[in-house]
């Protein structure tokens, strides 16, 4: 799959909620996930360590009430698209978080993730 397959895929099993479908198929075994300073997990590598990441994510949302994903921006072997989510996260109040989504494609697969985003403090 080319960059720009793998980009649209991607932005299309977001819009869907379909995230663990998206890491199957699309997600290279040796991985690298970043998020940014002060999240749960900073740095992730391999597959299997972002499906815990994604489940440990799961874990700490009470209910998501919505969910935009821009279209990707796309050059060479690289992807970007933003990300805004409404979500309610258990014993915090209902908030909005955006993100800019950073990826690396390479031989049909996600290579590299890198996230943008202000972390919520403690209290949310």
């Amino acid at each position: 799959m080319s960059t720009q397959e793998v980009a649209d895929k991607l932005v299309a099993y977001c819009r869907h909620g379909r995230f663990s479908e998206a890491v199957e198929e699309l997600y290279g075994q040796d991985i690298t996930s970043i998020e940014p300073d002060g999240s749960p997990a900073k740095e992730v590598h391999g597959l299997e360590g972002v499906k815990q990441k994604m489940q440990d994510f799961n874990n700490m949302v009470e209910e998501v009430h919505g969910m935009e994903v821009s279209d990707p921006l796309v050059a060479d072997k690289f992807f970007s698209c933003t990300m805004k989510m409404d979500v309610t996260f258990k014993g915090a109040p209902r908030s909005t978080m955006e993100e800019i989504c950073l990826y690396k494609v390479e031989d049909g697969k996600i290579t590299y993730e890198e996230f943008f985003f202000t972390p919520m403090g403690p209290q949310g």
